[in-house]
């Protein structure tokens, strides 16, 4: 999977979905870490996203401000 072509919600939907089944204690042990794994890149990538957004929305400020 490429986190990178996810939109956020998709992103975040897949990272809750891995964190549900990783605390079900039912996955063996394999699958956990590349669960673990898998959950890591999609938290940066969400995170990324947010500080994306967050950018976007204080150029949005600054730029309104100065009209």
């Amino acid at each position: 999977m490429e986190e990178n072509k996810l939109s956020f919600e998709e992103a975040y939907k897949q990272l809750t979905e891995l964190v549900k089944k990783m605390e079900s204690g039912e996955m063996p042990l394999a699958d956990s870490v590349a669960a673990y794994e898998q959950g890591i890149k999609l938290k940066a990538y969400c995170e990324q996203l947010l500080k994306e957004a967050e950018l976007k929305i204080e150029t949005l400020k600054v730029t309104s401000a100065g009209e």
